[in-house]
């Protein structure tokens, strides 16, 4: 789920593929209401297809002329990112 507060979007309960394309779909909307800040805090749990969102959100952000940037994002986050190959292309932290 994902709250906007601000510049800043609260990310809250899982980030798995259930959800995946919801996410997606708040996270474009909160951009396009120039929220640019995801706060991964309150993420409770994830899979690989967390990456693949919060790469959808990097695009839609780079489209709005902005840069994603994300706030304390979970280990497991960062280790799915190293084992893919991709940490170097997450926003930096």
């Amino acid at each position: 789920m994902i709250r906007i507060s601000g510049d800043n979007v609260e990310v809250t309960g899982p980030m798995t593929m259930s959800g995946a394309t919801v996410l997606l779909a708040e996270g474009e909307a909160a951009i396009a209401a120039n929220a640019f800040a995801f706060d991964l805090a309150a993420v409770t749990d994830m899979d690989s297809s967390c990456l693949a969102v919060v790469f959808g959100w990097m695009r839609a952000a780079t489209a709005a002329g902005k840069s994603l940037r994300l706030l304390n994002p979970p280990q497991n986050l960062l280790n799915l990112a190293a084992v893919y190959g991709v940490a170097d292309l997450l926003p930096q932290h």
